[in-house]
Formats: C-alpha cells, sequence, structure tokens
C-alpha cells in the first residue's frame, strides 16, 4: 500500500552535472555579448549617447587584448591564442565536480568566445562600455570582457573559500 506522500523523481545523474551548468553559462554569455555587440554596431552611427552622467555606450575597435595591448600581434594570432585558453577551459569545466566552478569556468569560456569570434569576423574586437569621472574615462569593454572577469573573480572565490574543496585539502598545517 502507498503512503498518501507523492515522491518526486530525482532528474537523471547526467542533468545534474555541473558541467551542464557551465555550458549553459557560456551559451548565455556568449549569446548575449553578440546580441549587445550587433545592437551597437547597428546604432553606431548615433553614438556616443551619454546613458548616464558617469556612463555612455560608444564605439571602438579594439585590436589588442586586455587594454589595447599587443595589438600587433594581429586579429589570427589573438583569435588563436584565445582558443587555445577557451579550449584548456571547457576541458577543465568538463572535469569539474562543483557547479560553482563550472559556472565561473563557463562565464569566462562564454566571454573568450564572443571576443574570438569578433576578432575572426571583424579583425577587432567591438567594445562599447564607457565609464568614466569627469574626464577620467576607463577603457571601453564588453559583456564578454564583464564576464571573464566576474568569472576570474568566481574562481579566485572558490579557491580561497570554496566550500567544495575535497577531504585534506586544509590550505596549510601540517604537510
Amino acid at each position: 500500500m502507498r503512503s498518501g506522500r507523492c515522491r518526486r523523481k530525482r532528474p537523471p545523474d547526467a542533468l545534474r552535472a555541473p558541467w551542464l551548468y557551465g555550458l549553459a553559462a557560456a551559451v548565455a554569455v556568449f549569446a548575449a555579448d553578440q546580441a549587445t555587440k550587433l545592437w551597437v554596431l547597428a546604432a553606431h552611427a548615433g553614438l556616443p549617447v551619454e546613458v548616464l552622467p558617469f556612463f555612455n555606450i560608444v564605439l571602438v575597435w579594439n585590436r589588442g587584448v586586455s587594454f589595447g595591448m599587443f595589438g600587433a600581434a594581429g586579429p589570427l594570432v589573438l583569435a588563436a591564442i584565445g582558443a587555445a585558453v577557451a579550449v584548456v577551459l571547457v576541458v577543465w569545466m568538463l572535469r569539474s565536480g562543483r557547479r560553482f566552478e563550472a559556472l565561473a569556468l563557463g562565464a569566462v569560456a562564454g566571454g573568450a568566445a564572443g571576443n574570438i569570434l569578433d576578432r575572426l569576423t571583424r579583425g577587432a574586437v567591438v567594445d562599447f562600455l564607457d565609464f568614466h569621472i569627469g574626464g577620467w574615462h576607463w577603457y571601453a569593454f564588453n559583456l564578454a570582457d564583464s564576464a571573464i572577469t566576474v568569472g576570474v573573480a568566481m574562481l579566485l572565490f572558490e579557491t580561497l573559500f570554496g566550500r567544495g574543496r575535497r577531504a585534506g585539502e586544509t590550505g596549510g598545517g601540517k604537510g
């Protein structure tokens, strides 16, 4: 005889795998990054636009990497390096047993993929977010750059404070 309680079926283990969360993050970051870049490129004739007293939407073609460094290397070289890094991140994500870590890796990989596509299709990365204080402007960036930064911060947090550390990893003490 059955009890009156309804038992909920758990999803198969494959659907709870941490890498699926990382993959979802990568796809979401990539799609949002490309959509916002297409929007900026469609609106470029009307740019720059002041959104807030400290924030503008601009159009900047970044031929380098962070802060425009290594622009002389060329888009194909930078795309190849970025692709190699993205592959390493995806392999790490697939092997990760922790959802938070997989999400962080997915954010970084999705952002890297967005910037790689720009380099291959446009020869440069589309940057458009411009924060400033008075006449001092931070370097323009995009959603992919933001996702990479947040993902790296999440990885750092997980490394320093993560509850998902394996048994025996105490971070110091007797060795």
